[in-house]
């Protein structure tokens, strides 16, 4: 079966099969991770750090809260009340 035919397929398939496949799946990814060399290894660590330099990006997703960071996370209403030694 070719992984568009699956992929089709999974949304017919009940949540308990969906997760089975995907156990499955992961199993096997990890099974497979573990068999890599050192150098394989590096090679996926390389390919990963690649993939995520777009993340780390100016103006990407994941920086978007760091234009935050001066500002204060929120505003407690009595807060002067609380802060004034009353």
């Amino acid at each position: 079966m070719e992984t568009q035919e699956i992929l089709q397929v999974l949304p017919n398939l009940s949540i308990s099969d969906r997760l089975k496949i995907a156990e499955s799946a992961l199993q096997l990814v990890i099974q497979e991770k573990h068999s890599f060399t050192k150098d394989e290894q590096k090679r996926q660590l390389r390919l990963a750090a690649m993939t995520a330099i777009a993340d780390y990006a100016p103006g990407s997703e994941l920086n978007i809260f760091s234009d935050l960071e001066a500002e204060d996370f929120c505003h407690y209403p009595d807060e002067e009340f609380y802060n004034s030694g009353n």
